[in-house]
């Protein structure tokens, strides 16, 4: 009980934060995801043991350059194509059998792009339009959260056949199914308050979203079955570290910015 009550107490804190930096302004919403940022790699960097401090410097002055300083699409797409392009990569890592170690040139292109890109194409998506979208992105965040939310529930209660016991005993497709149904469900509401998208438009960034979304969450399970430990980190009491937090969200982001790039150029 004492533990249910701590996940809560500590779910709810992220959830006023969140909410909060989104609608107080774009500036507190861009410094909040620079220090996830910065968190996330701290975590990732212990647990693949990558010596050095030289990837906080490579994400800040990536990060100052994408959200401040280059507006050019051609550079935007490019930086989204890399990243898109080492997360595929990295499914391959996810879904191998063999116990492959990366290099730390290898770690370091990871840190890069799997979650320094993701945490700054997370930031740019609500800058798609001409101003700041503050409902497109706590859209975003809502259909992570109800995903997350039922596939747990859904999972316990109806949960029988598991989705891949290697890297996450727990998780079942029953559990996945149920967090894409209500995903959908979401997605229908969402499209009735944020009119920016049709309702078409939602389900496919809710289908999107929650398969990117558990493909990085067993991605993150991935690495950290391989170094041995449960949680990335223990800032957020009863549920682990940032990284634990937004593993969903890193990885689906550069995806659902694809995606809306393509809502933008077909409507």
């Amino acid at each position: 009980m004492k533990e249910i009550l701590r996940r809560s107490i500590t779910g709810v804190i992220y959830v006023v934060l969140l909410m909060g930096t989104v609608f107080l302004n774009s500036d507190a919403f861009d410094f909040l995801f620079m220090a996830f940022g910065l968190a996330c790699l701290y975590e990732f960097k212990r647990i693949v043991q990558l010596k050095g401090y030289y990837i906080f410097i490579a994400y800040l002055a990536l990060w100052w350059a994408f959200i401040y300083l280059i507006h050019d699409t051609t550079l935007i797409t490019i930086l989204m194509l890399l990243t898109i392009t080492v997360d595929l990569a990295l499914l391959a890592f996810l879904f191998t059998k063999k116990n492959e170690k990366l290099t730390d040139f290898q770690k370091f292109i990871v840190a890069v792009f799997y979650i320094g890109g993701g945490c700054i194409f997370l930031t740019m998506i609500p800058y798609k339009q001409n101003n700041f979208a503050k409902f497109l992105i706590m859209g975003i965040f809502i259909l992570i959260w109800v995903t997350d939310t039922f596939a747990y529930l859904v999972g316990r209660t109806l949960g029988r056949t598991k989705l891949y016991p290697a890297v996450s005993p727990k998780k079942t497709i029953e559990g996945s199914l149920g967090g894409l149904i209500f995903a959908w469900i979401a997605a229908y509401i969402l499209s009735k308050y944020e009119p920016s998208l049709t309702l078409n438009e939602w389900l496919i960034l809710a289908t999107v979203i929650v398969i990117a979304g558990g493909l990085g969450d067993l991605l993150e399970s991935k690495f950290k079955r391989a170094a041995g430990v449960k949680d990335s980190g223990a800032i957020l009491p009863g549920h682990g570290g940032i990284w634990d937090r937004l593993d969903s969200l890193v990885f689906a982001a550069p995806f659902a910015y694809l995606v809306l790039n393509i809502f933008s150029y077909v409507s």
